[in-house]
């Protein structure tokens, strides 16, 4: 088995980030698992879809192709929320979980390992995963980094709103059902709350070679 690396955490932790750059220093194939929900909530947004019709979202899931992953829709904030409603429905997850598994067993590329991010990586999709992190920070942190993100972007939103859509979201993804977000038993926790991009890398990078180097 190649080594796969587990990125947990809630929306604006930094984990998409932390993940994206473990990949590149590694050499691993990356996979944003999150884009997956994604991509199947914006299918349902544009075909009118109020994300309550399971079949849809089961078929919109299964018809999600690399292109999907490319759309700048994604990114979106009513995009997020959708996809935290579609994520609550296990037979969405059900469809997109071999995706996940095949990629964390064959990386695509001929890539020595996967890093994976998402909610439940480390503990449904690939619970044996070599290196698992639960990346977290306080709500006010992650409120303030999505809302200058998206102020970036050029969209007109309220802090307070950002702010209030977090905190749905994570009620939502902690409290669902099915593989509600929460850290492995066996991950290793990182707090972003106090750290720039640069020193949560230092110490991600640093948990993820111990947990590598105990593997060799």
């Amino acid at each position: 088995m190649k080594p796969v690396i587990a990125v947990d955490g809630p929306t604006a932790s930094g984990k998409g980030t932390l993940a994206r750059r473990l990949a590149a220093e590694l050499g691993f194939a990356y996979l944003d698992t999150g884009g997956l929900y994604r991509a199947t909530a914006l299918r349902l947004i544009r075909s009118g879809s109020d994300g309550e019709d399971v079949t849809a979202a089961v078929a919109a899931a299964g018809g999600i192709t690399a292109t999907d992953l490319k759309d700048p829709g994604l990114r979106e904030e009513a995009t997020g929320n959708m996809a935290s409603k579609v994520a609550a429905l296990q037979p969405v997850r059900d469809a997109l979980f071999a995706f996940q598994q095949a990629f964390a067993a064959d990386p695509p590329g001929d890539a020595p390992g996967a890093v994976l991010d998402g909610r439940d990586i480390g503990t449904v999709v690939c619970p044996k995963a070599t290196a698992k992190l639960f990346i977290t920070a306080t709500t006010a942190a992650r409120g303030a980094r999505r809302h200058a993100e998206l102020l970036a972007r050029g969209e007109d939103i309220a802090l307070e709103t950002v702010l209030e859509d977090l905190r749905a979201r994570d009620h939502r993804d902690s409290h669902r059902a099915a593989a509600p977000l929460k850290p492995a038993a066996d991950a290793d926790l990182l707090d972003t709350t106090e750290l720039d991009i640069e020193a949560a890398f230092f110490a991600a990078r640093k948990l993820v070679t111990a947990r590598l180097a105990r593997q060799a």
